[in-house]
């Protein structure tokens, strides 16, 4: 063994020895320095002998090792020469294993940055890069940048190739980069929804025998294909890529055998679709193949199949921990607080979105076989109740119970839906609250405001966080005129369901009951952040800022209102009122006309651009609205006689004449039409002129005598003489039960929640067809110059001459 001899060159091994053996044992530290042999000793011995490793005692003899290669020749120190024991240290230079004596290292060698190899490095490096870039801005949604990106790697690779080539051999070539780079290209080109680019690359790819396992992208153009509406050519492209997948990829050719059933549906080849789903449901069951199946048993109407469907569908395991592992089994506070923290991790939640899907499906099939595997859809439904209450599912039976009593709804038998529903009384809080909170709905409609607030109550005593039940409760204490009261409703109901957009709506009308304005908009403003788009509440700004004496903000709200619904009249009317009331008329007539365009039987609408055209004198173009008006509401006098003095009032005295005669025919009992009769027969020279005066004067001995007998109390109730009272207005008696029968429409209507200064249709409204003397009081909205001079005709305020009236 030589791996621990030390040399000693310069002095005999036996000399050396001999000196220690023959020195005193007994050492006198203080003239070390003058003692030669020692000073000669150490001179000698310096980095030669080996280590003490182990205390020596004085008694030991001390042999020594015969060292070295032969005669004499000394064993080069190859051993220490990394820790810096070198022979020159030997000789009297100092200690220095870190090399620091013999100055700086040399400077790094530069790279040759113009050299090919170094060149390609560089450029395979940002060819790397630009597909990275490409793929996060794809995920960040920026599919423009991400072909932008794509197209460069694409075209940079290529330059790579293409210098490599002139390099080294073809054989260096990098082909997974290239493999990226096309894929990369192919897959930008699909989202961008660039077909037959994408198309093009991929065949590429597919088409080079170098790339290994390549023909997996068939199913890419597949899907390309599938988008495209090409079935045939995507079944043949999933086929091939089927066929070059090894069976040992099960989970990959489950989802291309699924692709090929969803086509074959697409196509309406049934019978194929259900052989690729039920080789599914027999090899790796799973939720949507299931669902694809009973769809596909739901067109061919084979009503067993479906209920096999069904029951295979629910029996496809969750695959997911039941909710006993985040109970605590003890009260172990390390425990507890690892629960606390897993309630709502990720996995939680993928739970939970993995069976509310399963929840779904099976929900779904339910509604659409139940109607069809039996004789009614009351039978179907118990079947699936049934089906369901055996399986994973309790919990879904209750829900597809409410769904029957919803269906029973939809088919307009409210008893047997109601019936349903009753039968929840008895079950658990949850199924209870449901159910009291769709009978109070249900009663609310049907205005029974005691029944609904009786459903209500049991609603919310049963779940009182439940928002459904104490909107309603809310609905029906609105209705019964407590605003208050119900305003901490619908706050209670808010505060346990922020987005609870019912009751967020509900309360912007309650404050508006209250006149609480400020509130109300901010409720409503609230509401729009949340529906963007939706037309109500846009109205519902709209009229509070018109109630707060805003008209700017609420034309400019109406103004995003018609941009939501451009063809509503409701709201085109209500634009050209307020800029009627700016003083703005071309804007005005502007949004009246378009009101009229999508609904002309609107009256008020019809009344104003008659009005505009009478009052910029173009009495030719009101005549047809005037005219409309006539039509409907044919029972009142008004409008006719509009239209007589619009062809008077243009010059055209024949057909105003024979419009007059027209309109005697029709209401003979009218004064004002006999004196306009009068004047145009005298005008004109006509002979009839003695008939009408005669009439006319009849007709207002008979309104004096009227006259007295209302002033002296003597007019009595007589039926025959009130209905000859066609002058002054139609039968009073009808008015009233006509006007009292719209009041308490109108009241009931108001009190409804939702329907207080309501965003509905123009076409809803009831027109009045009673008959209303075109001289009596008109709408409450401030009138125009020219409705002025139609109400009250220059006409009518003429005398007509004594010689005229018979005596």
């Amino acid at each position: 063994m030589m791996q621990n001899v030390h040399l000693a060159p310069e002095t005999d091994e036996d000399d050396l020895y001999s000196g220690y053996n023959d020195y005193n044992p007994t050492y006198d530290t203080e003239e070390l320095e003058n003692d030669t042999a020692f000073q000669q000793a150490v001179r000698t011995s310096h980095g030669r002998r080996p280590p003490i490793t182990a205390k020596i005692p004085s008694t030991a003899v001390t042999r020594p090792v015969a060292t070295g290669y032969g005669d004499g020749v000394a064993r080069p120190m190859t051993a220490v020469r990394a820790a810096g024991f070198t022979k020159a240290a030997l000789r009297g230079s100092a200690f220095d294993p870190l090399g620091q004596s013999r100055g700086p290292a040399p400077p790094l060698e530069a790279k040759n940055e113009d050299s090919p190899e170094e060149k390609i490095r560089q450029l395979e490096k940002k060819v790397n890069e630009l597909v990275e870039e490409s793929c996060v801005a794809n995920g960040c949604g920026d599919l423009k940048l991400a072909l932008e990106k794509a197209k460069d790697a694409g075209r940079k690779e290529r330059v790579l190739v293409r210098q490599r080539e002139q390099v080294t051999t073809p054989e260096n070539i990098n082909l997974d980069l290239t493999y990226s780079v096309l894929f990369n290209l192919a897959s930008q080109y699909s989202a961008n929804e660039m077909y037959a680019e994408a198309l093009n690359t991929y065949q590429v790819i597919v088409k080079n025998k170098m790339f290994s396992n390549a023909g997996r992208l068939k199913v890419n153009m597949g899907n390309i294909y599938l988008k495209q509406r090409n079935y045939s050519k995507a079944i043949k492209f999933y086929r091939m890529a089927l066929d070059q997948i090894p069976s040992v990829h099960k989970e990959m050719r489950i989802k291309i055998l699924q692709n090929i059933g969803v086509t074959f549906i697409k196509t309406g080849q049934y019978s194929d679709a259900i052989n690729s789903f039920e080789h599914i449901m027999s090899m790796a069951p799973n939720l949507k193949a299931g669902f694809n199946l009973i769809l596909s048993y739901f067109a061919v109407g084979d009503q067993e199949k479906m209920k096999k469907a069904f029951q295979k569908l629910i029996a496809v395991p969750l695959e997911i921990d039941e909710d006993d592992k985040y109970i605590s089994p003890n009260d172990d506070p390390h425990t507890n607080l690892v629960i606390e923290a897993i309630k709502n991790d990720h996995l939680r939640q993928m739970e939970r979105e993995r069976k509310a899907m399963a929840e779904k499906y099976i929900m779904t099939a339910a509604k659409l076989i139940a109607p069809v595997i039996e004789t009614s859809f009351a039978v179907g439904y118990d079947w699936c109740v049934e089906v369901v209450k055996a399986s994973q599912y309790v919990e879904l039976a209750n829900d597809l119970e409410i769904n029957k009593a919803i269906t029973y709804l939809r088919q307009k038998d409210f008893n047997q839906a109601v019936e349903t529903l009753k039968m929840f009384e008895k079950k658990d809080s949850r199924v209870k609250s449901a159910a009291a909170t769709n009978l109070s709905f249900l009663y609310y409609l049907e205005n029974e405001f005691a029944q609904a607030s009786s459903y209500a109550d049991l609603a919310v005593n049963s779940d009182r966080y439940n928002p459904s039940a104490l909107t309603n409760k809310g609905n029906t204490v609105f209705a019964n005129g407590d605003y208050e009261k119900a305003a901490e409703f619908y706050k209670e109901a808010l505060r346990n369901d922020s987005s609870c957009t019912e009751a967020l709506y509900n309360i912007g009308l309650t404050y508006k009951k209250l006149n609480r304005l400020d509130e109300a908009l901010d409720c409503f403003l609230k509401l729009h952040a949340i529906l963007r788009n939706s037309a109500q509440v846009l109205y519902q700004i709209a009229h509070v800022y018109e109630l707060m004496e805003d008209p700017n903000q609420a034309i400019e709200w109406l103004m995003q209102l018609i941009s939501v619904v451009p063809t509503d009249s409701r709201a085109l009317s209500k634009l050209g009122e307020l800029y009627d009331s700016e003083g703005d008329k071309s804007q005005a007539f502007q949004y009246y006309y378009e009101s009229y365009r999508y609904f002309p039987s609107n009256i008020e609408v019809i009344e104003w651009l008659g009005a505009y055209y009478i009052d910029t004198q173009f009495c030719e173009k009101a005549i047809q609205y005037f005219e409309r008006a006539s039509l409907i509401q044919p029972t009142q006098v008004k409008w006719q006689l509009m239209v007589a003095s619009c062809f008077r009032r243009s010059g055209n005295y024949q057909k105003a004449l024979d419009t007059y005669k027209d309109i005697h025919r029709k209401f003979p009992e009218n004064v004002e039409c006999l004196r306009f009769l009068v004047r145009l027969c005298t005008d004109i020279g006509l002979k009839e002129v003695q008939e009408y005066a005669t009439k006319l004067k009849r007709l207002e001995k008979m309104k004096e005598i009227r006259e007295q007998r209302i002033k002296s109390g003597r007019d009595g109730s007589g039926g025959s003489r009130s209905k000859r009272e066609g002058s002054a207005g139609s039968d009073s008696g009808q008015n009233c039960s006509a006007s009292s029968k719209g009041e308490r429409l109108g009241a009931r209507l108001r009190a409804l929640p939702g329907t207080n200064e309501p965003y509905e249709s123009s076409s809803n409204k009831e027109i009045d067809a009673s008959y209303v003397d075109p001289l009596g009081p008109q709408i409450e909205r401030p009138k125009t110059a020219a409705k002025k001079r139609i109400d009250e005709d220059d006409f009518a305020d003429e005398e007509l001459g004594d010689d005229l009236l018979p005596e």
